[in-house]
């Protein structure tokens, strides 16, 4: 078929083989520019999200949350820290207390047996009547209630082992309610009530002196902790260790009360 008419032609394109190169001007819009699409710049609510150098503007979080990030970043830090000083401080109070002169001497009840004291309780008693008998003190509180079943409190078995060792009743009092430290500590207050006495020497396994001294602080003595020696609870031991583990949470436990919340 034949073209009578004169048809224009299209213009020539170069080759890709062409010595020219090709190029594409791309021109960037100008963000201040009246040209933008005035859905964007003509709307009543369009804010501008540069600043006047061209950075994109970062909005400010509120006060409330930096602190708030902070506040959390700062409890995660202090927990662990605390537990790994408390317990430091429990086993440093455990190896480095030493026997200071006293009003009374005070042994926290352990395990008995229908009125014999277990190993543990034995070898506080026996420190206590060492301590009683080099001039420590002129008294001596026992302390620790009884288990359902038993025939004896602790105070009374210990008290009963330090008579038949040559301690006169008139030098003993005991503290036969205690199920726990914090109630024992309570007990001896009110049986030295009146007393006059005003500082303690507790006797204890090493791992048990700084809740018990922190106890008796916070009732109004001054407290000194001596540990037992003897004990089948060896010292650096696991069997220490897992009591050091449990007196830490025991001391955090008891910091509500001691800062009185």
């Amino acid at each position: 078929m034949t073209d009578s008419g004169a048809t224009p032609r299209l213009p020539e394109v170069p080759s890709p083989s062409s010595s020219q190169p090709v190029t594409i001007s791309r021109t960037a819009p100008d963000a201040h520019s009246s040209s933008n699409a005035p859905w964007l710049t003509g709307s009543a609510y369009a804010r501008q999200i540069t600043d006047e150098a061209g950075q994109l503007r970062v909005r400010p979080r509120p006060a409330w949350r930096r602190w708030l990030r902070r506040a959390f970043l700062l409890v995660v830090v202090l927990i662990p820290v605390s537990i790994m000083l408390v317990g430091a401080a429990v086993y440093w109070e455990a190896h480095t207390g030493t026997a200071k002169q006293a009003d009374a001497i005070v042994v926290l009840g352990a395990a008995q047996y229908n009125g014999r004291p277990s190993e543990v309780f034995r070898a506080r008693l026996d420190h206590a009547l060492n301590l009683y008998q080099e001039g420590y003190a002129p008294l001596i509180v026992l302390t620790g209630g009884k288990q359902p079943g038993d025939a004896y409190t602790e105070a009374e078995t210990g008290g009963q082992y330090l008579l038949d060792r040559g301690v006169p009743a008139s030098s003993l009092r005991l503290e036969n309610q205690g199920r726990d430290t914090w109630q024992s500590m309570r007990g001896v207050a009110e049986v030295l009530d009146g007393s006059g006495a005003e500082s303690l020497l507790i006797v204890s396994d090493g791992f048990h002196l700084l809740r018990s001294e922190l106890m008796a602080r916070e009732l109004g003595f001054t407290a000194y902790g001596s540990a037992a020696t003897g004990s089948p609870i060896q010292s650096w031991s696991g069997a220490e260790f897992a009591y050091v583990i449990r007196e830490t949470g025991g001391i955090l436990a008891f910091v509500p009360t001691m800062v009185g919340i």
